[in-house]
């Protein structure tokens, strides 16, 4: 039958014509009703009506048949660039912790003293020769410069260094988050050489010496020569932590030495899968439990692995979540007691991690572990991200206590060791 007739047969007449097959009267029948609606509402003739139907039906088939090629060219596209999927870490910081996860799959079982240490196949690259000083006066650019235009605006107009350019200077020194105590002795060091300073120059130069002064904390403890050496990390969430273990761990096994990693925050989301990433990465060893597991029994395990695997050097995370809280003081001192158990007069180093962005924070940090566990040097981070790197005065000053790093940038090779008279020099 011609499809032209077919078409003129269910179209034009109101009830379905013999000469139709089965299929087709079978429409007629559904459709109809709805025709005749139509109609009665629109005044509009069978002719016109009739078509409303299959015009949809071609709509939605043309849809259809939109969304299907769709699908199948991003279906295409992502077999053709070799697309992976991996599941993220925890927000971290971590630049450099979001590359080597691309590189490197950690595995899922837990891993214990007993097990045999894996192979690693990822050297870690040699950092690039940089000056050290330029490597530190950029990353404290953001803090160098708020400080030294503020110093040369004290003297654009002239004169001597009276007490409204003190008064204006202290305020600068606390804006900086040098702190209130340390910015005033500061101030009263300036009083007494007055007379040295006949312009900005003169006052950065006396700036520096008397912040070389304040910082120039000396470690009064050795550090031992016996094996392992083991490194105790302390800190609150967020400051950096696993990226300050993974970049020493990194420069240890670059100069050479065997190093053990302990994940001994059994709380924090991925906190071990990080590890485990930085170790494979950096050609280290590690010890971890499940997540929630007893961070005592990790330290317990880590150290008997340290001992057999005759490692040089141990670093074990801690827990960081509410530092206010009694009950992780109690923690990191039962992981105190427990290394100390296993391996006489460790921890060697309790090395606390602080964020410099956090400013006085920090400083309120520090003094409660260390009052708490006791803190033999501090790890600065981030002070490539503030304009408040004054805080590594404050925390000289205020506490004594020896910074033994800072982290002026995002590479591997950006966490420095702190020397008094480079930072002095490219603070100022």
């Amino acid at each position: 039958m011609n499809l032209h007739i077919l078409f003129s047969l269910f179209f034009q007449t109101r009830t379905p014509s013999a000469e139709l097959p089965a299929f087709f009267r079978r429409i007629f029948e559904l459709t109809d009703p709805w025709l005749v609606r139509i109609e009665a509402l629109t005044g509009l003739e069978r002719s016109v009506t009739a078509w409303i139907f299959p015009l949809s039906a071609v709509f939605l088939i043309a849809i259809a048949l939109l969304l299907a090629a769709t699908l199948v060219r991003s279906a295409r596209r992502k077999l053709s660039g070799g697309v992976k999927i991996v599941e993220p870490l925890e927000k971290i910081s971590a630049e450099t912790e979001v590359e080597a996860c691309e590189e490197v799959k950690t595995e899922a079982q837990p891993l214990t003293a007993d097990e045999t240490p894996a192979t690693h196949t990822a050297p870690v690259e040699e950092p690039k020769p940089a000056g050290i000083l330029r490597s530190i006066r950029s990353g404290l650019e953001k803090t160098r410069k708020a400080l030294t235009e503020k110093m040369d605006h004290l003297f654009s107009g002239g004169g001597q260094l009276d007490d409204e350019k003190l008064e204006d200077l202290e305020e600068m020194l606390i804006t900086a988050d040098v702190g209130v105590e340390t910015s005033m002795n500061l101030i009263e060091s300036l009083k007494d050489r007055r007379s040295e300073i006949g312009g900005s120059e003169d006052l950065k130069r006396i700036i520096r010496e008397e912040i070389f002064r304040i910082v120039d904390v000396k470690n009064t403890e050795a550090k031992t020569q016996e094996k392992p050496r083991v490194i105790m990390v302390i800190g609150v969430n967020g400051v950096g932590k696993t990226t300050t273990i993974g970049k020493l761990s990194a420069r240890f096994v670059r100069e050479g030495k065997k190093v053990l990693i302990v994940a001994a925050d059994t709380f924090r989301a991925a906190a071990s899968e990080q590890l485990a990433v930085w170790a494979e990465r950096c050609g280290a060893d590690i010890v971890r439990h499940k997540d929630n597991s007893d961070p005592a029994s990790v330290a317990f395990d880590g150290m008997e692995a340290a001992v057999s695997r005759a490692v040089d050097i141990v670093m074990i995370d801690t827990a960081g979540r509410l530092h206010t809280k009694k009950n992780l003081m109690e923690e990191l001192k039962k992981i105190q007691r427990i290394v100390s158990s296993k391996i006489p007069g460790a921890p060697h180093e309790t090395l606390m991690v602080l964020d410099a962005t956090t400013g006085q924070n920090a400083l309120q940090q520090a003094k409660l572990f260390n009052e708490a566990i006791g803190v033999t040097n501090i790890a600065l981070t981030k002070l490539d991200g503030t304009a408040k790197g004054g805080i590594v005065i404050g925390i000289s000053h205020s506490l004594g206590i020896p910074i033994s790093y800072i982290g002026v940038g995002e590479q591997i090779d950006d966490l420095k060791d702190f020397e008094a008279r480079e930072f002095a020099d490219a603070l100022v």
